[in-house]
């Protein structure tokens, strides 16, 4: 059976956004969402979100995009609603440099509280404000992509949400990265449900004789115990050597059986 969603199934997705404060993330959020920008934009105080729906390669997707604060005297407001989060954006500024060296502490705080494996989630690398005059760029495009090489990480881009420059195509590739992360994770799950492990034993020998027919009571059915010593016997009358021990238990109890019979006689 194969598993497809509904063909109008609008899928829900979380979008969490990471970053120093002053690196743009609400203007980054304001801008997909309303396309608005404001200059004077305030600090956010501890998260907020908005929706956005969108349509990405033919499926339509509703984006819950949670704004954090970047403060670290937030932290304690934001970190519980990373968990449940399907995609995480690293945001840096181009012009600042140290927010680009906060990239490691944002991503370790994410794994740490979202409780997710960094090879089994999507993130995002967003260096914002790109409209910068080249003279005041301070993180170069080559070292971040080097940077996401060694963290695993694939998808990264520069936007200018005052410009408007490349926003929309940060949260479509967001949602690609998502969808890729979604399929790899099916074919391991399938791979995973058809395998048989041969190393593991089967044991059938235990009720080989669970269909064998009796007359009821305990001389009608043969105990496994008494199966495996049937075939010792077999094996001895082929080979010529002294019978099993068995034969003797089944004489006892038949002797037995015929004493009862015999003293009902009398």
């Amino acid at each position: 059976m194969t598993n497809m969603r509904p063909p109008n199934k609008t899928i829900l997705l979380k979008v969490v956004i990471l970053g120093d404060g002053g690196v743009g993330k609400s203007c980054l959020m304001n801008r997909f969402v309303s396309n608005r920008y404001d200059e004077n934009n305030f600090h956010t105080i501890g998260v907020e979100f908005m929706n956005k729906n969108i349509d990405v390669d033919g499926e339509k997707y509703t984006l819950q995009i949670w704004d954090t604060a970047g403060q670290e005297r937030f932290r304690a407001l934001r970190t519980p609603f990373y968990r449940g989060s399907d995609v995480c954006m690293l945001c840096y500024a181009v012009d600042d440099r140290d927010s680009f060296r906060g990239l490691k502490q944002w991503r370790s705080e994410f794994l740490n509280y979202a409780d997710v494996k960094a090879d089994k989630f999507p993130f995002i690398v967003v260096g914002n404000k790109l409209d910068m005059a080249a003279k005041y760029r301070q993180v170069n495009y080559e070292e971040v992509e080097q940077w996401c090489q060694d963290n695993g990480i694939t998808s990264l881009i520069e936007t200018s949400s005052k410009a408007a420059s490349n926003v929309t195509d940060a949260f479509v590739l967001a949602v690609r990265q998502w969808k890729h992360m979604e399929r790899v994770a099916e074919i391991e799950l399938r791979q995973q449900s058809d395998t048989i492990d041969l190393t593991r034993s089967i044991r059938l020998a235990q009720n080989r004789f669970c269909c064998i027919g009796g007359g009821g009571g305990s001389g009608g059915s043969t105990t496994s115990a008494e199966a495996e010593l049937e075939d010792e016997s077999m094996r001895s009358d082929r080979s010529g050597s002294r019978p099993s021990p068995l034969r003797f238990v089944k004489q006892s109890k038949a002797a037995a059986r015929q004493s009862q019979a015999t003293n009902f006689q009398l």
